[in-house]
């Protein structure tokens, strides 16, 4: 790996883009993460030193791409936080169908996705737990903002440590076995989940994806500073639709980042909603 010496004004520079483009923030006590990372990214350009990089990083949208990947963390599993998901099927999705017909559609969003373990976890929880799952057109979106996880989603491809909480019926029923002790989850769910791109703090970007009955979006909070939260939990209220709710992280809480959601308090979860409309 490429030695890479950043010093204090550059290390600064880097800290600043990185929390324009993402909300988290990096600073001196993670110098030695974020070398490795550069030095990681320096080698795969083939550029000479820092300066050099970060002028390719600032014109270049794919290599810009690279680096915000470098950086993300996609610590997830399948059924992870099920108390949710039981919250999603036994109270969330009947309130929200009690105001539509069958055959409407109800639109369920994960982001961020990471490998798309929640996303799939949401649609194989209602194929089991939903019993109207069918009578409703129900959309399940996946979103992350680095983009090699989003290809990884697509695929569906897993190793036994991300299906370890799933009993051993719904994996054989919805995963077939691959080489290497890995597991490809069934083509029809695979076509039944769309993945995209999508960057929490760009509130424009997030317009094309429509408005979303339920949105997860959980474990990602905790590495933003208080500005960024209120930007992304603002840019998430958005894009539910009126009644629709907001599911966070366990160690997560709208307190003191947000009034504009109600606080819903179910057997199983605690999640935000947005006002119905009047």
């Amino acid at each position: 790996m490429t030695d890479v010496s950043i010093d204090d004004d550059q290390l600064k520079s880097l800290c600043e883009y990185l929390y324009r483009q993402t909300g988290m923030r990096f600073g001196k006590a993670k110098r030695y993460y974020i070398e490795r990372r550069v030095a990681d990214r320096i080698e795969a350009t083939e550029t000479s030193a820092f300066d050099a990089y970060f002028a390719v990083v600032r014109s270049d949208t794919r290599e810009r791409e690279a680096l915000i990947n470098a950086f993300t963390v996609n610590e997830t599993y399948f059924y992870r936080e099920e108390h949710q998901l039981a919250c999603l099927s036994r109270d969330l999705l009947p309130d929200i169908a009690s105001g539509r017909r069958p055959g409407d559609r109800i639109r369920i969003w994960s982001a961020p996705c990471s490998t798309g373990d929640e996303a799939y976890s949401i649609a194989i929880w209602l194929l089991e737990n939903w019993r109207m799952v069918d009578a409703y057109n129900v959309e399940i979106v996946g979103s992350d903002i680095d983009t090699r996880v989003i290809d990884h989603a697509r695929i569906g491809l897993y190793g036994s440590r991300a299906l370890y909480r799933l009993p051993d019926a719904v994996k054989e029923a919805y995963f077939e076995p691959q080489k290497h002790h890995r597991w490809r989850i069934i083509e029809d769910l695979r076509e039944s989940v769309a993945f995209n791109p999508a960057n929490l703090m760009d509130g424009g970007s997030l317009v094309g994806l429509g408005e979303f009955d339920v949105i997860f979006c959980r474990n990602v909070l905790i590495y933003f500073d208080e500005e960024s939260r209120r930007a992304a939990v603002n840019n998430l209220y958005e894009r539910l639709a009126p009644g629709g709710y907001l599911c966070l992280g366990h160690a997560e809480s709208m307190n003191r980042i947000s009034e504009r959601f109600l606080t819903r308090r179910f057997e199983d979860a605690i999640v935000y909603q947005r006002a119905k409309a009047a």
